[in-house]
């Protein structure tokens, strides 16, 4: 136990957490707090293969931590004694202050506040979870990994939008990306699993999950990304649109009497396949369209088709391809997505073999064809594992 790091994920309503062994990068221990502030709270913890669970209120976060560190104590696991080494918090904006972990003070705590600004739906809980975990545990380092760390070295041409440079300035307006700390990782193990220094490869990343995100990596920087000042931008997701006409904002508040914070629901909790189907989990977008529905149909062509758009446009943004890899929930589950993303491309040497694709495992492998010039890969992301070896850094 001794070394190892408790990785914290803090939502406005829930907190995933994760005892990680950065060494072997086994999940010692991992769990589950939701529905924090309701009178039906629930936290899952699972440790040595058991399972446990609590069911009842939970008024804040720090009361969901110290119920989640009761249950390592039944488990036999005290924290604060347990001899950890640092706790690693996903922070999902760091602006333009912060590209690398960081440890956590009370002045850096701030900073992470102000610049929820830019990520109101994020930052503020994570920041309190923040506070909930250095309550609970005091005696050891805190280390905040961003979000948008891995995209802090986009292309000037890439991270600009074509906005009155002033105004872009003042208030931060630039393309920051997100799922960097699972972009970086991937990109990592895709040089480990095909036997080529990263260096070398040109890759292209798809973080598909409730969130979805593309990047273009080059020698392991990225080059581009889909999402922007805000994780909204790019693919079709879960409840979110993804790119749109900007116009649409204002004939929406013109024409429909929308305010902003309407908008704002709409686009981020109302939109993408929920939007489009009424659903957003892609289970039960399959089942639709296996049951004939023609909205759930036409929901996932228009995923597919953002998709298969952002696949080609960065193709051109590297110049040449070695690896095109799916990661997270759908990545890593849905073959029909991969299949149906990168059909008829074999004139650009992508070609995926129908028996790999379709094979499901936990190891990341290669699903093209042994012709194939690009290498197709599905790589199970690891953020939590990547967060903690970060923090581990920082261990007195």
């Amino acid at each position: 136990m001794k070394g190892s790091v408790l990785v914290v994920n803090s939502g406005s309503s829930s907190i995933k957490y994760q005892l990680v062994d950065p060494e072997s990068g086994e999940a010692l221990a991992s769990g589950l707090i939701e529905r924090i502030g309701e009178p039906d709270g629930v936290v899952t913890h699972r440790h040595g293969g058991v399972d446990r669970e609590h069911r009842g209120p939970i008024a804040d976060h720090g009361v969901g931590l110290q119920l989640a560190f009761a249950m390592f104590a039944e488990a036999g696991i005290e924290l604060a004694s347990a001899g950890i080494a640092a706790v690693g918090h996903r922070v999902v904006h760091g602006g333009e202050v912060f590209y690398r972990p960081t440890e956590i003070t009370a002045e850096v705590l701030a900073e992470i506040a102000r610049l929820s600004s830019l990520a109101p739906l994020h930052n503020p809980a994570n920041v309190t979870g923040i506070e909930s975990a250095m309550a609970a545990l005091p005696d050891v380092p805190h280390v905040a990994v961003f979000d948008t760390a891995f995209f802090h070295t986009l292309p000037e041409s890439a991270r600009t939008y074509a906005i009155d440079s002033r105004i872009a300035r003042e208030f931060g307006v630039r393309r920051y990306g997100f799922h960097g700390t699972s972009h970086e990782y991937v990109s990592g193990r895709v040089a480990d699993v095909l036997g080529r220094d990263l260096a070398s490869l040109h890759q292209i990343v798809l973080h598909l999950g409730n969130g979805a995100s593309a990047s273009a990596i080059a020698g392991g920087k990225a080059m581009d990304t889909s999402m922007g000042l805000t994780p909204l931008e790019g693919l079709v997701m879960g409840t979110r649109s993804g790119d749109i006409d900007p116009g649409i904002v204002m004939h929406l508040r013109r024409s429909a009497g929308l305010e902003v914070d309407d908008i704002d629901d709409l686009l981020n909790r109302r939109s993408g396949l929920k939007g489009l189907s009424g659903v957003n989990d892609f289970r039960e977008l399959r089942a639709l369209i296996e049951a004939g529905d023609e909205a759930a149909s036409l929901a996932y062509r228009v995923y597919v088709h953002r998709l298969r758009k952002y696949i080609g446009a960065y193709m051109v943004t590297l110049g040449r391809l070695d690896a095109i890899t799916f990661t997270a929930g759908v990545g890593e589950n849905a073959a029909e997505v991969r299949a149906d993303a990168l059909a008829g491309l074999e004139g650009f040497g992508i070609e995926v073999d129908a028996e790999r694709n379709a094979a499901r495992g936990r190891e990341a492998r290669v699903i093209s064809t042994d012709a194939s010039t690009v290498a197709v890969l599905v790589v199970p992301t690891n953020e939590e594992l990547a967060i903690a070896r970060a923090a581990r850094e920082f261990e007195r």
